[in-house]
C-alpha cells in the first residue's frame, strides 16, 4: 500500500478518534459514552485473559462455517437455477423472501428448531445464501454469448467451457458477493449471540455489558467484532482475489 494512502487512513482514523474523544470529554459521563483511552485500556485489559480469545475464537468459528456454507450453497443454488428454469421458477420466491426478511425474525423463527449454539451458524448461512446465489446467478445470465460461440467453435467440452469462460466472467460478481455477504454474516451472526446468549460468544459479552451497565465493555466488545470483520474481510478477499486473479491469467491456456 503507498505510503501516502497510508497517511490518508491513519489520517481519517485519527480525525474520528477525535471526534470521539470530544463528545466523550463533552458529555462528561463514561456510564453513557466512555472516551477511546477508557476502551483501549479495557480492550488491553480483556486481551490478557484466555477468556477473551477463546470467546472470540468460538463466535469467529460459528460466523466463518454460516459463511462457506452459504456461499457454497449460494453458488451452486446459483448454478442451478441457471442451468433449469424449472429449478429458478421453484426457489427464487423463496430466496426473495430469504433476502427480504429481517434477521430478528428469522432469530426467533429458527430458535424454534435448533439450539442458541449453532443458531448464529444457521443464521449466517440464510443471510448470506440469497446474496451469493443473486450476485452468481447474475454473473451466469450475463456470460458473454460471444464467447460461448467461440467455444461451441473450438468444441470445448462443458468442464473446459466452465473453466475457460464461465468462472472469468463470473469472477467479478462472486467477489462482489462474498464482501457483501461477510458484512451481512458479521452483523447477523453477533445479533444471534446477542439475542441467544451461548455460553461462548462475543454476542453474550455484549449482552451482559449491556444487562449491568458495563458501558466501556460494551464499546471494547464492539471494537474487537469491528477489527475481526475488517481483518477477516481483508484476509479472505486477498484470496479470493488472488485465486480470481489466476484464473484470468492463467486460465485461458490452451
Amino acid at each position: 500500500m503507498p505510503f501516502k494512502t497510508v497517511g490518508r487512513h491513519i489520517a481519517v482514523l485519527a480525525f474520528w478518534l477525535g471526534i470521539w474523544a470530544a463528545l466523550a470529554a463533552l458529555v462528561s459521563r463514561p456510564l453513557l459514552l466512555p472516551g477511546p483511552l477508557a476502551v483501549l485500556r479495557r480492550l488491553v485489559e480483556l486481551a490478557a485473559g484466555a477468556g477473551f480469545w477463546r470467546t472470540a475464537a468460538v463466535s469467529l468459528g460459528r460466523i466463518l462455517l454460516g459463511a462457506v456454507l452459504g456461499v457454497l450453497a449460494g453458488v451452486l443454488l446459483a448454478a442451478g437455477t441457471c442451468r433449469w428454469a424449472l429449478l429458478r421458477a421453484l426457489l427464487s420466491p423463496l430466496l426473495t423472501i430469504v433476502r427480504a426478511t429481517p434477521v430478528a425474525s428469522f432469530i426467533l423463527l429458527v430458535l424454534i428448531w435448533v439450539g442458541r449454539d449453532v443458531l448464529p451458524v444457521v443464521i449466517v448461512f440464510l443471510m448470506v445464501l440469497p446474496v451469493v446465489w443473486a450476485n452468481v446467478s447474475a454473473g451466469i445470465d450475463t456470460v458473454s454469448t460471444s464467447l460461448l460461440e467461440m467455444a461451441k467453435i473450438y468444441h470445448f467440452s462443458p468442464t473446459r467451457t466452465v473453466k475457460l469462460v464461465y468462472i472469468p466472467w463470473v469472477m467479478p460478481h462472486f467477489l462482489a458477493a462474498c464482501r457483501t455477504g461477510l458484512g451481512l454474516a458479521w452483523k447477523a451472526g453477533v445479533a444471534a449471540e446477542v439475542l441467544t446468549v451461548p455460553v461462548l460468544s462475543i454476542g453474550r459479552m455484549l449482552y451482559e455489558s449491556k444487562l449491568y451497565l458495563e458501558t466501556v465493555d460494551l464499546f471494547a466488545w464492539t471494537v474487537v467484532v469491528v477489527l475481526l470483520s475488517l481483518v477477516i474481510e481483508r484476509l479472505l478477499m486477498a484470496a479470493i482475489g488472488r485465486l480470481g486473479r489466476r484464473w484470468e491469467t492463467g486460465g485461458y491456456e490452451p
